[in-house]
């Protein structure tokens, strides 16, 4: 029995719009899904980055074919680490530069490799680093 990786993160946001400029236009992540108000799920490589609305998401329950979704929901800030080459770590800076999105950090870490980190609209931790971060196991 294999655990092969994480197939979806989700954050959550009250502002589905500036949630889906902020991943989808700025970030140039695909829209796979949305509902207005409720969430907005964006394809990322070979996973998916599901954006909800917790106001929503931890009061009423969705539904697929009849069968129920639980419940569910956070407050506060989340976190998601996007893996990106780390050559590509100057284009991000200014990709984020000309969006007008502060970098809040940049560090340098021991095993290796640099991670940038910026809030999104809602405030989430959306950090951008190379898979070396982890040690010589993890892909790049």
């Amino acid at each position: 029995m294999t655990i092969e990786g994480v197939l979806e993160t989700c954050l959550y946001a009250a502002d589905l719009v500036a949630a889906e400029h902020f991943y989808g236009e700025l970030l140039a992540l695909p829209v796979f899904a949305r509902e207005s108000g409720r969430h907005v799920f964006f394809r990322c490589g070979a996973e998916m980055l599901l954006v909800f609305n917790a106001e929503r998401t931890s009061t009423a329950a969705g539904e697929v074919d009849g069968v129920s979704i639980p419940l569910h929901g956070s407050r506060g800030a989340g976190h998601v680490c996007f893996r990106v080459p780390e050559a590509e770590l100057g284009v991000w800076r200014e990709r984020l530069a000309n969006g007008r999105i502060a970098i809040e950090a940049e560090v340098r870490w021991p095993r290796g490799g640099v991670s940038l980190y910026v809030r999104d609209p809602a405030g989430n931790s959306v950090e951008f680093a190379p898979g070396s971060i982890w040690g010589p196991a993890t892909l790049d």
